[in-house]
């Protein structure tokens, strides 16, 4: 039974039902939930660094209710959206009311559709990197599966991997940053692909053109079915759903640098690249994220099987929390920068 503990990430599809389905403060629902109610429960929870012992581990990696339990979020993500759109275009909803939809929309693409796009996207099936890109649509993100598995993953850690936030640079100007390097990065992988298959820019393998049809598609069709206030409310969630996952992407490798070889290459990823937290709730809501040490260590492990290491840098906090703390710059720093190895600092000089 305690397998389906990760059932509770579907706590959020639920408050954001519960925010569509209200109105005045209670769009707020799934603000609320993420962000007060989860920190406070961690608190009392506590943290868990119990790792799988072997037994557990090869029963876990081969039991499909874990992946099935991913797959469910494909119809609860695009089931509530399609609530949210109707909705927005016919409910006449206060300013207060539509910030606090947008709010609770963008947290659910965040966590239930990029979250788990990006968990699938380390899979090799077709089937699940089919899933993983359709989530990813909504959220305006598509061009994060090819720079977060052909990039990011590689270049974690150094100064040409945009998703790695440098020491003392506040998430604010992060977001810029890794939102328009990323982007651009992704290009030129996708570049480097076609040439490798001896494809042009206008083959069928080019997926970033595949993409910015299919947003601008899907962009249409709500503005088409939805009115133009359904299109703008698109846009916005899409957009607090990513800057949400590059906040993300901040606190998880905040000002940890990989070290340059006596050949001058980059030592390669290991256990001490990310940050990484065991708070309870966290962990199961998000499915295992918060573990991220050990995703980069081997990013095919699956979320269920996924480990702790005490050399690991620890956040004090659980994800909801450090999402807060890192919104306010000078607590953040003032927190977080004493932890960051004195190696790293350094190595941000050079």
């Amino acid at each position: 039974m305690k397998d389906l503990k990760y059932l509770a990430a579907y706590s959020i599809p639920l408050a954001t039902a519960l925010s569509l389905n209200s109105r005045g403060w209670l769009t707020f629902s799934t603000v609320i939930f993420a962000f007060i109610a989860i920190p406070i429960i961690e608190m009392i929870v506590g943290k868990d660094s119990t790792n799988l012992s072997e037994k557990e581990l090869e029963q876990k990696k081969v039991n499909k209710v874990f992946d099935l339990m991913l797959y469910l979020n494909l119809p609860i993500v695009f089931g509530l959206l399609y609530w949210s759109f109707i909705n927005i275009s016919s409910i006449d909803y206060s300013l207060t009311e539509l910030a606090g939809l947008s709010y609770s929309i963008g947290i659910l693409l965040a966590t239930n559709a990029i979250n788990v796009a990006h968990e699938l996207g380390h899979r090799k099936g077709l089937f699940e990197r089919t899933l993983s890109k359709a989530l990813y649509m909504p959220c305006l993100y598509m061009h994060f599966y090819i720079e977060h598995n052909y990039g990011h993953h590689l270049k974690v850690g150094t100064p040409d991997d945009g998703a790695t936030a440098k020491y003392n640079q506040p998430v604010y100007s992060f977001w810029a940053s890794s939102v328009i390097k990323q982007y651009f990065d992704a290009w030129k992988k996708q570049k480097e692909l076609l040439s490798a298959s001896k494809s042009g820019f206008f083959s069928i393998k080019n997926d970033m053109a595949w993409y910015v049809l299919i947003q601008t598609l899907y962009l249409a069709l709500v503005c088409f079915f939805f009115s133009f206030k359904g299109f703008l409310f698109a846009l916005i969630i899409g957009v607090i759903s990513f800057l949400f996952l590059e906040t993300i992407n901040y606190i998880e490798h905040y000002g940890l640098r990989r070290l340059k070889t006596n050949s001058g290459r980059y030592e390669r990823v290991k256990k001490i690249h990310s940050w990484n937290s065991n708070h309870s709730i966290g962990r199961i809501v998000l499915y295992e994220l918060t573990r991220h040490s050990d995703h980069h260590y081997k990013a095919s492990k699956k979320y269920q099987v996924l480990d702790c290491f005490e050399k690991s840098p620890q956040l004090p906090y659980g994800y909801p929390a450090s999402i807060i703390l890192s919104l306010l710059p000078f607590l953040w720093f003032k927190t977080i920068n004493p932890l960051v190895p004195k190696k790293m600092k350094n190595q941000e000089k050079l």
